[in-house]
């Protein structure tokens, strides 16, 4: 059996993506890869979630967190040339929690963002971006958000 996956990472679109599709796909799973340097209000943010939702939100932890990884990468700093944050404390968290199992995993890119996501390249993983499918750009991500009581606390 298929299981279907949305990342929760704190921020605008994630939240909205979730508020989207909590009524198209009943059996969708929600997780949050903490690096444990969260802000508080990251976590009273999942609250509001899993409430609106209905659901609990996985937390996957990794087996490390940022501080080791910053130790073991000679101090680097994680920028969009040097991605080891999100390999090391949301991706190889995400592909421990799948397994084998196949899965679609929602992606919460924009119709209007010019970019790519770093997603799985494991053959089981197919990432799907809703947002992007139907044309949704930022002015209707804020109206979900907005119509639906939840915000994320970041603008990520």
């Amino acid at each position: 059996m298929t299981r279907h996956i949305l990342s929760l990472s704190g921020g605008k679109d994630s939240a909205a993506l979730a508020i989207y599709m909590r009524d198209r796909i009943t059996e969708m799973e929600y997780v949050f890869s903490d690096t444990r340097k969260e802000l508080p209000e990251t976590y009273e943010y999942l609250e509001r979630i899993e409430d609106y939702l209905g659901t609990r939100v996985h937390r996957l932890n990794a087996d490390f967190g940022f501080d080791h990884w910053y130790d073991v990468y000679g101090g680097m700093i994680p920028s969009n040339h040097r991605r080891w944050c999100t390999k090391m404390l949301k991706l190889r968290p995400f592909e421990e929690f799948v397994g084998d199992d196949p899965v679609v995993n929602y992606v919460g890119l924009r119709a209007d963002e010019n970019r790519g996501g770093y997603i799985s390249h494991k053959p089981n993983i197919k990432a799907v971006y809703p947002f992007q499918e139907d044309g949704l750009k930022l002015e209707d991500i804020k109206e979900i958000l907005l119509s639906s009581g939840v915000s994320g606390h970041s603008e990520a």
